[in-house]
């Protein structure tokens, strides 16, 4: 796999995000795909109460009725979807996977809309057609000849909607097992994990709404402009009107200096700009959690100064003491940190700490925004849960324009969640399956993504059936999961276009096409339409508009449901019964979960409906029944300071990123033009001063050798150095090509997520 090729070039960009720039990208990708005119015309219903939802990121939707809501990225997925272009037998017959698997990550996504279930044989190395009927049979002969069925492992991506998510969980636990690795597992499961600890509930706590009261922003590990475009519409307007944006990142990215929305005609005929952030932090890779452990220590200091001084205390004493527990041996902890050891661990100097904690500490209502910047490393879990310490202090959780604020990739990934699709299932929550459907459901925790692909290595996990995604490259220690995917007795994926995770399969192997969310669904004659939880928990319903790409494609909804009846019979819980009706199987989420009263009347108002998040209403469902603060150490035992200790200097800490032009792992054109990267994908961005302790130069091509305490050599070969604003000791790459760095053992401690943004490695002079 070769992702580039040498004759891209780097070249400096200086222009605001977004502009004019993304209104030509959209039209390059509406041409690229070949979208005719009558689909592409369906952008104008993209958002809207009576059109579908984005199925890109989960960024929420302004009262789900904005006349303009759609961003360059969405457009790239409503494109890629959208599609005139087929992929039909004939073209499987004309490539065997061998030569398939020769193809970039870019060029097997360009083949366009899968159309026909297939199945893979031996003898010609090709997928051939295979009727639906008989593609459930095979999946069903393979799952009821498992001896046991936690030997079986159910994948779900966040564009799954909430009808087909809940009946998949449900017929997986009829089946019997928990085996849910879910995209989840990859990105903010130290979130889901973390905030149960302090405020109890696993969601942010704000709405759009908040935004427009907030005089203070902080943005973690997040690069908007690349990754949910549309939150700078929601920045753009809190800079107009005065509020303070605070970017924190490694990486100064260019949608969090200027903006230009297009949007506002008044900015584009202009060629104007706004400014988005007034101050950068940028912290070494993996330093967030001593720097906010240092700003909490600056705010105890401050408020004891103010104590001394007579002056308004700077904690939110009232707050505290009416909703929190655990206060005093906080403070005694943060009293007691060494500032030496925060400044080093996170890089940023202490007048820098001080001036952001001043910021920090002035602002009367603060959100806290977070993405996979601050969730893929070792300690993430206790990082998020520092953050929830230093909004506690002040107070800004549970008031107007004040909160935290996780902001989720996939455009689903929170309702997938929501319904079930989880590893570690509560008590409560199998209770009530038991009750409404009359089974007893498995009580055993199952596997993550990470304990999956060690099971199907082991043997333990020999069927592998993935809901969407691309399991083979978005996860870690990528010739290793090969490995695992290539061990099972039968792979099964639901897709709309080809990928690589469909070229990577077991003995046996089914690809099930599948209708995409801007599809018209009609079930026996009507259409449905499907449900989704966004970021800020609120609940929208999605109707497709534009005509299916194959008059043979099911939905997700219904190809769960005819596996289901296949493998399980329809005597308990009659499968096809509910998926007939979409509204039947809301009718049952709102059986199973209390905050789903009236689904079904409630979703079908104009943008839909908030889901209650209890700590938003300062409703702490933790043992105490308080807001807890929690003491946590800095760790300087880490497998990057062990790999320091050992190479010096020489070591460096990897992280990776999208690029501009793609979605998770679906690359969508070659050029990066924020990061100035065009024509090329095999780039590592350095700082100058590393550049020259390790006699390199920029464009010089390196080998990557992560660094680990097993005897299994990881690397990628031939990426040019390109000169960046990055703290020294700190690379930045592109996934998926630097998965295959990320051991599959080093994951989050009390989560399971891989540390993508913290990869211990060594540069060397590339051979090639």
């Amino acid at each position: 796999m070769n992702d580039s090729k040498p004759e891209g070039r780097i070249e400096p960009y200086t222009h605001a995000a977004a502009g004019w720039g993304a209104l030509k990208q959209v039209a390059i990708n509406l041409v690229r795909e070949k979208v005719s005119g009558g689909n592409y015309k369906t952008l104008l219903a993209q958002n809207q109460p009576d059109g579908f939802d984005c199925p890109g990121c989960a960024w929420p939707d302004r009262e789900h009725a904005s006349t303009f809501e759609f961003c360059e990225n969405g457009v790239k997925a409503v494109a890629a979807e959208a599609t005139s272009k087929r992929v039909p037998p004939a073209f499987f017959a004309r490539h065997t996977v061998a030569a398939l698997l020769q193809q970039s990550d870019y060029e097997l996504e360009q083949h366009g809309r899968l159309i026909d279930p297939m199945v893979y044989h031996h003898a010609t190395d090709t997928y051939q057609p295979i009727e639906w009927d008989a593609a459930f049979a095979l999946i069903a002969r393979h799952l009821n000849a498992l001896p046991d069925p936690n030997q079986a492992a159910f994948y779900t991506s966040g564009r799954t909607g909430n009808e087909a998510a809940f009946l998949f969980q449900l017929f997986v636990r009829a089946y019997g097992t928990n085996n849910f690795p879910d995209c989840s597992n990859m990105c903010h499961e130290p979130t889901s994990r973390g905030l149960p600890g302090t405020v109890g509930t696993g969601k942010g706590t704000v709405t759009l709404e908040d935004f427009e009261h907030a005089d203070t922003l902080l943005i973690f590990g997040q690069n908007p402009a690349t990754n949910h475009p549309r939150m700078l519409g929601e920045l753009r307007d809190c800079a107009k009107r005065g509020a303070t944006i605070v970017s924190i990142n490694p990486l100064r990215e260019r949608g969090l200096e200027r903006f230009t929305s297009p949007s506002h005609p008044l900015e584009m005929l202009t060629n104007s700009s706004t400014a988005i952030s007034s101050l950068f932090i940028q912290p070494t890779l993996g330093g967030d959690f001593a720097l906010i452990k240092a700003l909490a220590k600056r705010t105890v200091e401050l408020n004891d100064l103010a104590q001394q001084m007579g002056s308004e205390r700077v904690l939110d004493l009232d707050f505290i003491d009416t909703h929190t527990s655990g206060f005093d041996a906080f403070a005694a902890d943060l009293r007691a940190q060494d500032w030496g050891q925060l400044v080093a661990e996170s890089g940023v100097p202490r007048e820098r700490i001080e001036e952001l904690a001043q910021v920090y500490v002035k602002g009367k209502k603060v959100i806290a925004t977070w993405g996979m910047g601050l969730t893929q490393h070792k300690g993430a879990v206790a990082t998020i849960q520092m953050l929830s310490n230093l909004m506690m202090m002040r107070g800004n959780i549970g008031r107007i324009g004040a909160g935290l604020c996780p902001v989720r990739g996939h455009s689903n990934v929170q309702g997938d969640r929501t319904m079930g699709i989880e590893e570690k299932p509560t008590p409560a929550f199998l209770d009530r399956l038991q009750k409404v459907f009359g089974f007893e459901p498995p009580r055993e925790h199952g596997y993550d993504v990470v304990d999956t692909i060690a099971a199907m290595l082991r043997g333990d996990v020999k069927v592998f059936f993935g809901m969407g995604g691309n399991f083979a490259m978005a996860t870690p220690d990528t010739p290793i999961t090969f490995d695992a995917l290539r061990a099972c007795e039968l792979t099964v994926h639901v897709a709309t276009k080809l990928n690589r995770s469909h070229l990577i399969h077991g003995r046996d192997a089914l690809l099930l096409p599948t209708l995409g969310r801007t599809e018209i669904d009609l079930q026996q004659g009507v259409a449905q339409g499907v449900t989704v939880e966004d970021s800020m928990s609120m609940v929208h319903l999605s109707y497709g508009m534009n005509t299916p790409a194959s008059p043979g494609l099911l939905s997700e909804t219904a190809i769960v449901a005819r596996m289901a009846a296949a493998t399980l019979g329809s005597t308990a819980i009659d499968w096809n019964w509910y998926a007939a009706d979409y509204a039947r199987i809301r009718d049952a989420i709102e059986r199973v979960f209390d905050d789903f009263y009236d689904f079904n009347k409630r979703v079908a108002k104009p943008g839909g409906f908030h889901l209650k998040v209890a700590s938003r209403g300062r409703e702490w469902r933790t043992a105490s029944g308080r807001a807890q603060f929690l003491v946590r150490a800095v760790d300087t035992d880490t497998p990057i300071h062990r790999a320091r200790a050992k190479y010096g200097q020489r070591l460096m800490t990897m992280m990776t990123a999208r690029s501009h032009d793609q979605y998770n792992t679906t690359i969508y054109g070659m050029d990066d033009r924020y990061r100035g990267v065009f024509g090329m994908r095999r780039v590592i961005f350095i700082n100058q001063a590393d550049l020259a302790m390790l006699k390199l130069q920029a464009g010089q091509w390196v080998d990557v050798l992560s660094v680990w305490d097993d005897d299994v050599e990881r690397r990628a070969d031939k990426f040019m150095l390109v000169e960046y604003d990055i703290p020294r000791g700190c690379l930045g790459a592109y996934f998926p090509e630097t998965n295959a760095l990320i051991p599959l053992a080093s994951t989050a401690d009390g989560a399971g997520t891989p540390t993508s943004k913290s990869i211990p490695v060594l540069l060397y002079p590339s051979a090639a």
